[in-house]
């Protein structure tokens, strides 16, 4: 077999380490992307900081900052989990668009340690496929607007008040409308413990219907729905339920300034609201599963100061609608989180920046935890 010329090879290995670039083959267009970001992390934990690689360690997770006891409460942690990379090929098939894309990042293993080497296995955040107005493969939920999340330093941002999930789907878009059938997962309270029990044998896919619209003063909208069958069967229960919501989010320009909020209700909507900070139902004394309210939403605005100067004044949080009778009172009730930033830009793919971020948790019972954070970053988008 004929090899290729070194210097061939050679270009090709150089393309695919430049950031951004782009190539053409035929008709077939590549381009690589992502960023380098690196945080340094001061938190003040009110019972006791989680042990070092906790999720709580590495962003605001709703529901894990209730701490350990006998640890310290002031923890320092440096990391650049979140740096991520990610490749795209465009193709045009006569008239047609076939586009491909995935995104890898650092964030949520546990399989490294701070001892030596801070190693962490690359994850997968998206990978799919579009084919003109098909979508398959793994993103965004459609039930979420990712464009309506603030510009936090934290690694969600707001989480306790925004739908945030990516999963694997099958989704159609036309104009504004979108739909899709997506990957079901069942969380449920056990009866009286709240223990959380994963119910992975429905059948039905999560079903989601979503419409995008702009205002002629440049302000965009989403409204979405979401249906779902809630399964739980194993050797101890064998019943399932309906679970629905809807959520409303929008991005207004203020000038140069803007304003970001979702707001988001159902009843079953479970995994997909605070990052599972409240299951999807509970399981009654009949073995019986019942659907648990809640409520969440966050308001955002941002103000640029100058061209290179910005912050960010962000307040979020949601209610569970627990039945404490079925559910015990072991099970989280509310979550609320304030973020205030300044960021600086000297050119426009490198940004400074330094964040303060509060959030308190607090379950049925009475336990409560406090979080105190002041996070600085350097992010370079490659």
């Amino acid at each position: 077999m004929k090899q290729a010329p070194v210097s061939l090879a050679l270009a090709s290995a150089l393309l695919a380490m430049s950031g951004s670039a782009i190539a053409e083959t035929g008709k077939t267009d590549f381009k690589f992307g992502g960023y380098i970001k690196a945080d340094v992390m001061f938190s003040d934990y009110s019972n006791g900081a989680p042990e070092s690689g906790d999720l709580s360690r590495q962003f605001y997770v709703p529901g894990t900052i209730y701490g350990k006891a006998g640890n310290g409460e002031q923890v320092v942690d440096f990391q650049a989990r979140e740096t991520r990379f990610n490749f795209k090929t465009t193709t045009d098939l006569d008239g047609h668009t076939l586009t491909g894309f995935i995104e890898l990042d650092f964030m949520t293993h546990t399989d490294g340690n701070e001892r030596v080497s801070n190693s962490y296995s690359p994850r997968i955040r998206h990978a799919f496929v579009t084919y003109d107005n098909w979508t398959v493969g793994q993103t965004w939920t459609t039930f979420q607007n990712p464009g309506a999340l603030p510009e936090n330093l934290d690694f969600v941002g707001a989480a306790d008040g925004t739908p945030f999930v990516r999963q694997a789907q099958l989704r159609y878009t036309n104009g504004g409308f979108q739909f899709a059938v997506e990957n079901p997962e069942t969380t449920v309270s056990d009866y009286q413990t709240g223990s959380r029990i994963v119910g992975g044998s429905g059948m039905m896919p999560d079903v989601v219907a979503r419409y995008n619209f702009k205002t002629e003063g440049g302000a965009s909208f989403s409204v979405a729905a979401i249906g779902r069958q809630l399964t739980l069967e194993n050797s101890n229960y064998d019943d399932s339920t309906l679970g629905f919501g809807a959520s409303f989010a929008g991005v207004i320009p203020l000038g140069k300034d803007d304003l970001k909020f979702t707001a988001t209700w159902g009843e079953g909507l479970g995994r997909y609201m605070g990052l599972n900070f409240a299951n999807a139902a509970s399981v009654d004394a009949d073995g019986q599963l019942d659907t648990i309210g809640s409520f969440g939403g966050f308001v955002s605005y941002r103000h640029w100061w100058n061209e290179q100067w910005r912050s960010s004044f962000t307040l979020s949080g949601m209610k569970v609608d627990n039945n404490v009778d079925i559910t015990g009172e072991n099970v989280n009730k509310d979550a609320y989180s304030a973020y205030v930033n300044l960021l600086y830009s000297p050119s426009k793919p490198l940004t400074f920046g330094v964040e303060y971020m509060f959030a308190t948790n607090s379950k049925e019972n009475g336990v409560d935890g406090d979080l105190n954070r002041v996070i600085f970053s350097a992010k370079y988008v490659l």
